[in-house]
């Protein structure tokens, strides 16, 4: 697995665990956010990396501080 990879699957597990402290559903954290779940889906699962907006947008719906996920 390269750096990059690594870092986009820690990433998106920060992001999991944000999620599923809230009780929220990827469906429900993408509706919030406006972003299709299969993309959020594929963000938390390191599979897709994600423009800093976006991510300030989800640490925005989850009441966290972007650096919490970055």
């Amino acid at each position: 697995m390269r750096k990059k990879d690594t870092y986009l699957v820690e990433l998106g597990n920060r992001i999991k665990v944000l999620r599923q402290n809230k009780g929220l559903k990827v469906r429900e954290l993408g509706l919030l956010c406006n972003i299709d779940y299969s993309n959020l889906s594929r963000i938390e699962n390191g599979q897709k990396s994600s423009r800093i907006l976006t991510l300030k947008l989800i640490a925005k719906m989850l009441d966290a501080d972007i650096k919490d996920i970055v």
